[in-house]
């Protein structure tokens, strides 16, 4: 309760300011050149996180081409996680730290042997020191015949050498990789395993899916069932 005081002929007096209120305080509003200082700040910290993320943890790749159909179709954008099998340096790809390995089965992107500045993205089918053998489309792994669920063959009047290969032992630290759509994938049959030192990371979900030709209308290219969906 605020008391007015009075005075000696007991006239009230208005409370001065410091009773009222002895603690307040006049903000002064920020110089332009501040407010850029700070803005300044809030981006260039986003821009780093942002970088951090993309070196060590996620990031994201375009599917270019149909080698992984029906997998990934051509205009699929798909994240991957980098920390699946270890940590990273960013710029030259040297594992610091070793996490995991790809196992078979696995869709990895990776640096393409005969051209490191591309990366690739096929699925593990042979692992160190295994002996790999394809007769007649099916694959075999140390002379037994492996579950394929994933394959996929385009029926042609022509041979294709593809579906005889091999037999080979895969070098070890190294991996032997195929695309999805067998008959047209350019991989291991043709350049041979990958290096573990040339792994980026595990496919992991599809974030966006855009049908490439521009035949179709622009409404109907978004392939929304796509989206979110987790790579197996």
């Amino acid at each position: 309760m605020l008391f007015m005081k009075k005075t000696k002929n007991n006239a009230p007096t208005a409370p001065s300011v410091g009773a009222v209120n002895s603690e307040a305080k006049v903000e002064v509003p920020l110089s332009l050149a501040a407010q850029i200082l700070e803005y300044g700040k809030i981006i260039a910290l986003s821009v780093i996180l942002a970088l951090l993320i993309r070196s060590f943890v996620i990031q994201a790749f375009h599917i270019p081409s149909g080698s992984m159909i029906p997998t990934f179709l051509v205009g699929d954008r798909v994240l991957v996680n980098k920390f699946s099998y270890g940590i990273r340096n960013p710029f030259t790809n040297k594992i610091w730290i070793k996490v995991g390995s790809p196992q078979r089965g696995d869709v990895v992107v990776f640096k393409y042997p005969d051209k490191p500045d591309t990366d690739f993205v096929k699925r593990v089918i042979g692992l160190p020191g295994e002996k790999v053998e394809i007769v007649a489309s099916q694959v075999y792994v140390n002379d037994l015949p492996i579950p394929d669920p994933h394959a996929y063959f385009i029926q042609t009047e022509l041979p294709n050498l593809y579906r005889n290969f091999g037999p080979i032992v895969v070098p070890q630290d190294s991996y032997f990789m195929m695309g999805d759509n067998r008959d047209q994938s350019n991989d291991s049959r043709a350049w041979g395993s990958v290096d573990f030192s040339l792994m980026r990371g595990k496919a992991w979900r599809i974030y966006w899916s855009w049908i490439p030709e521009e035949g179709v209308p622009f409404l109907q290219r978004l392939r929304y069932q796509r989206l979110g969906q987790k790579v197996e």
